[in-house]
């Protein structure tokens, strides 16, 4: 059927996107590919800096059979949609599902990060799809850069407790209601079971790439 390739920042996204597409399509095949150090030059040296890197990393995808490629890190996403594009390679950013659903959802957007370079490139995309949609949107910053370290512990549960709790704090105590809540980066999808008690919908990134990904490689095959 096709070969879904997936470009990561941290070894703990492997598993999770492994599962999400065997679950979506088992006929599919996969490609991973991680380096860590492109998150990191990228906070260093800005991510302008590892356009070399990333084109390398998007061709051994390639390579290794990925009709398209997704890349899991929300800080070099956009910048890989751009290589990719350049380069004929089919490169879909994770985020970029995640933020088409969050326009069609409401107005009100609740953006959570716990990086900086995160939220200044989502919040681009999403000012962009809700153009593509013709709506207005506003977006509110939760922040909760304090507990980036657990992740990178690979602490998950306390990673993903305290995002939950930022977001419960930011979305009960503000006095004007959000619409959608999005969790900006894919290392957060943990967060979302732990925030069923709101009552506004919680969107992560990895399973709707993961969906928008499979529509890509299906599509083309017909």
């Amino acid at each position: 059927m096709g070969t879904v390739g997936f470009l990561h920042t941290a070894d703990a996204h492997v598993r999770a996107f492994r599962a999400l597409l065997a679950e979506r399509d088992p006929r599919l095949r996969e490609a991973h590919l991680v380096d860590t150090g492109l998150l990191e030059a990228a906070r260093r040296e800005g991510v302008e800096a590892v356009g070399d890197a990333i084109e390398d990393r998007l061709r051994r995808l390639l390579r290794d059979g990925a009709d398209v490629v997704v890349c899991t890190c929300s800080t070099i996403g956009a910048h890989a949609e751009a290589v990719g594009r350049a380069a004929g390679i089919p490169v879909l950013r994770v985020d970029r599902p995640m933020a088409e659903a969050a326009v069609r959802a409401g107005r009100r957007i609740a953006v959570v990060n716990s990086l900086d370079e995160a939220a200044a490139t989502v919040h681009p995309l999403l000012r962009e799809c809700a153009a593509d949609y013709g709506r207005e949107v506003e977006l509110v910053d939760v922040e909760c850069n304090d507990t980036w370290a657990s992740f990178e512990d690979g602490d998950l549960l306390t990673y993903a407790t305290g995002v939950a709790d930022a977001v419960r704090r930011a979305v009960l105590g503000s006095a004007e209601r959000v619409d959608v809540v999005v969790l900006a980066q894919a290392s957060m999808a943990g967060a979302a079971p732990l925030l069923r008690d709101l009552s506004v919908p919680v969107l992560t990134t990895p399973r709707l790439a993961v969906e928008g990904a499979v529509e890509l490689v299906v599509g083309a095959a017909l």
